[in-house]
């Protein structure tokens, strides 16, 4: 990023004295616009290391003649530039030193509004990078860095990075580095649908993503001062767990294919959730000291994404969470677990939901895939290699199902040898579901049992449940919902089939 090569020259870009209007396209989606008045013997360059394709090339009169040699353009001291180097990683500098001040003076490139680079999408590094691209000083990176996720400011908008509002310990950010923002940044990944607010003081807000499609994270106040954020991984989800309205959501493309899965979400969309909602809330809640990916999706299967956004947001120059005040969770996919584990301080929750593969098949299907044996023995052997390390399991507790005083035994045996911590959740019903919530003295019975063996066990009742805030309530019914799976013929009468 931020380098230029000196290579090759593509002789169809060698044009005779016309004007053209040329519409440049690269890849990843950068597009830019240029109308350029060439000269004699001028070259169009594009100084950038992005492949590039014509999408549209009108010129005024046909070119009937072949175009002149290429090395007679050139003198030895003209710098060349290659049309065709690496992916797009960063948009075309508009500093460029073309060696042709016309061209150069002519060629002010002006990106669309929707081909801008997203700022949240780059890690502390890579936006380092990106400012030096443009010849500014890394430092100019950091003071912006602070302003997207640090000292209050979210910024939402170029506008907010200067002025009166700010902090005076914030040191003035370079004009032309600001005029270059509002020209090629982008800082805002979503917008704003709807904020719900529950009884218990649980809010669930609704995002709309640049595609027109919905998520929801969910913003939870506890005691002591402690405020959790939940933040969404995909739109919809695959895993199709029968208990998890998220996963029950399907429409016309998906049935049978990826059932509720629309789409992942990127870095810049996950990370957003927790930056918009705490500028959002900010004087309603206490400052947020937790995130866990718990909203809609799997996490674990959007894992590149998944990873960075947490990376982000453990910055100490920005959100600053502490790594095991960051927990992401998954049903169970034991390689995206194995590569986690070894790239990630952060912490890991696993949805076990039941004690038996018969019953975990059923209920998450995902347990046909990875078993409970090959997941439990994948968890020894990777957490014996951390230090201090405890995974949570969740047990998601449904009546007449898993909930049982031999559950509760199997358990204790399945956890052996592993450093963990159980949470008993409530379960919370939703249209459409089979299942009833186990009562709270069932609960409390159950966790007893696991409280004598020495397991580190916790109750997890519900918050936001009447605006479909709470665990496993997030989304909205598609237009056909996913098939239920067959209930085994011992617990039909548990679920009333």
């Amino acid at each position: 990023m931020g380098h230029y090569y000196d290579q090759h020259i593509n002789p169809f870009c060698i044009l005779q004295p016309f004007r053209v209007s040329i519409v440049v396209k690269m890849e990843m989606s950068c597009l830019w616009t240029r109308r350029l008045l060439l000269g004699a013997n001028s070259v169009l360059l594009v100084k950038h290391p992005t492949t590039i394709a014509f999408s549209t090339f009108s010129v005024t009169r046909s070119i009937l003649s072949p175009p002149p040699p290429l090395i007679s353009l050139f003198s030895s001291s003209r710098r060349s530039l290659s049309t065709t180097t690496s992916a797009c990683s960063s948009p075309l500098h508009p500093h460029s030193d073309f060696g042709n001040d016309a061209v150069n003076d002519a060629a002010a490139a002006i990106p669309l509004e929707s081909q801008k680079m997203l700022l949240k999408g780059m890690s502390y590094t890579e936006l380092e990078k990106w400012v030096q691209s443009y010849g500014f000083r890394p430092g100019q990176a950091m003071m912006l860095w602070k302003r997207l996720y640090g000292s209050g400011i979210w910024a939402h908008h170029v506008d907010e990075l200067q002025g009166i509002l700010l902090l005076p310990i914030l040191s003035s950010l370079n004009k032309d580095f600001v005029k270059m923002l509002g020209e090629h940044a982008k800082f805002k990944a979503l917008s704003l649908e709807n904020i719900l607010t529950a009884s218990d003081g649980t809010r669930k807000i609704l995002f709309r993503l640049d595609d027109g499609l919905v998520i929801e994270t969910v913003v939870i106040p506890c005691d002591r001062g402690r405020t959790t954020v939940c933040v969404s991984s995909q739109v919809g989800c695959a895993m199709n767990c029968q208990f998890c309205f998220t996963g029950r959501q399907a429409n016309n493309f998906h049935v049978g294919t990826l059932m509720g899965l629309k789409r992942h979400l990127s870095t810049a969309e996950i990370v957003e959730q927790a930056v918009f909602a705490q500028r959002l809330l900010t004087n309603e809640v206490a400052p947020f000291t937790n995130v866990v990916f718990m909203g809609m999706g799997e996490p674990l299967q959007n894992i590149d994404s998944v990873i960075k956004a947490a990376d982000i947001m453990l910055h100490d120059q920005g959100l600053h969470f502490s790594p095991r005040k960051v927990t992401v969770s998954t049903s169970g996919l034991v390689p995206q677990l194995k590569r986690f584990l070894h790239e990630s301080n952060c912490a890991l929750a696993v949805s076990l939901n039941a004690t038996t593969d018969e019953v975990r098949n059923w209920i998450m299907p995902i347990n046909r895939k990875y078993d409970l044996g090959l997941l439990l023995q994948t968890l020894r052997e990777e957490l014996g290699l951390k230090n201090s390390y405890k995974v949570l399991f969740e047990y998601v507790m449904l009546e007449g199902v898993n909930d049982s005083v031999d559950d509760a035994y199997r358990l204790i045996d399945l956890v052996q040898g592993i450093p963990c911590k159980i949470n008993l959740i409530q379960f919370n019903p939703h249209c459409g579901s089979l299942f009833r919530p186990t009562s709270t003295e069932k609960m409390i019975e159950f966790r007893n049992i696991l409280a004598e063996a020495k397991c580190l066990v916790f109750m997890r009742y519900s918050k936001g449940d009447d605006q479909m805030a709470a665990c496993g309530q997030l989304g909205k019914p598609g237009a056909i919902p996913t098939p239920l799976i067959r209930v085994p013929e011992q617990f039909k009468l548990a679920v009333n089939v």
